[in-house]
């Protein structure tokens, strides 16, 4: 198989391709380039380039960077090589760079490569099949998020990153959906065509998608309009009918213009005549039945007669089915 920068290589010259890969320099580029072996050991000898792996040297004496570390783990795993996996996602826009994260490298299920230290090579029989046209080679987005959600040690981390990804705007639910039919063994497979669910649906967060799942379809409640655009803003989750708004954060809100502009936006729910609830992480993952039962009663204003699922034998929801009804 022809490396991916051969053509740089006879288009540019070894000087051009050094300066591109940020002083990132392998072996077999230079002997392309038509250098001989003691050439090549010489700067080495001299100590003025580095092994950052066997067969790949830095041309010059600084720190490495991330991204040429992740050239360099790319150009010792051979030519037919691709990022995968959080790099792929990363190299790819889909998810924020984390110099910290190990470099993921997906080679053909009949190659070997040596493992390295900050290096995770992942062994692949449908390799070839999962590359995206570019250079240097990685996964397709669809391809490179289930990777992720393969190895993701919880199905909330799973979901994350799809949200993330999805938000991006880089790639769509239908791509993720697609690919994830080639794929039967796949980690968390059961619970992704409900993740994909509520992403397609509006969901831009893990706390907006533990939303979905936790508080409303657990609990038996309507499905509320995600990122409804009023006022130039958007509304988290909307109850079109009720008068109902409901905002989810994460974060925790210590700077005084972020907190005014919820207050605000709350204060103008009020004027459209909508109630607003808020809530917090700990809220939807400590204390979901709480929320729906909070959610529930202000439903109830404008249906008396709606009616709710307990998610458990001891979910608090049970003391206010049909309470209108009867």
């Amino acid at each position: 198989m022809e490396w991916w920068w051969t053509q740089p290589l006879c288009a540019k010259g070894i000087d051009a391709l050094i300066d591109v890969q940020g002083g990132i320099v392998s072996r077999a580029q230079l002997l392309a380039a038509g250098w001989s072996e003691p050439r090549i050991r010489r700067p080495l000898r001299n100590r003025r380039w580095r092994a950052v792996h066997p067969g790949v040297y830095v041309t010059h004496t600084g720190p490495i960077g991330y991204t040429e570390r992740l050239l360099a783990a790319l150009l010792y795993a051979g030519p037919d090589a691709a990022w995968s996996h959080y790099t792929a996602a990363e190299q790819l826009g889909l998810i924020k760079p984390d110099p910290e994260r190990r470099v993921h490298v997906a080679i053909p299920e009949h190659r070997k490569v040596r493992p390295r230290a900050g290096l995770v090579i992942h062994r692949d029989e449908h390799w070839a099949a999962r590359l995206a046209a570019v250079a240097p080679p990685r996964r397709t987005p669809a391809e490179a998020v289930l990777d992720i959600v393969g190895i993701a040690p919880s199905l909330d981390e799973a979901a994350a990153v799809i949200a993330e990804a999805c938000q991006s705007g880089r790639v769509g639910a239908e791509d993720i959906l697609s690919s994830l039919a080639d794929r039967p063994r796949l980690r968390h497979r059961g619970s992704l065509r409900l993740i994909m669910k509520d992403v397609v649906a509006g969901s831009h967060s893990l706390l907006e998608i533990r939303y979905a799942r936790d508080v409303e379809r657990r609990h038996g409640l309507p499905s509320g309009q995600r990122q409804r655009s009023v006022d130039g803003e958007f509304t988290d989750v909307h109850y079109a009918g009720f008068g109902l708004n409901v905002e989810l954060d994460g974060r925790l809100h210590l700077v005084p213009q972020q907190r005014w502009r919820d207050l605000d936006r709350d204060n103008r729910a009020t004027l459209r005549t909508e109630a607003t609830l808020r809530y917090g992480w700990f809220d939807i993952t400590n204390r979901s039945c709480d929320a729906a039962v909070q959610v529930l009663q202000v439903l109830r204003r404008t249906n008396p007669f709606l009616d709710a699922t307990p998610c458990s034998r001891g979910c608090p929801i049970s003391a206010f089915r049909n309470i209108s009804a009867s």
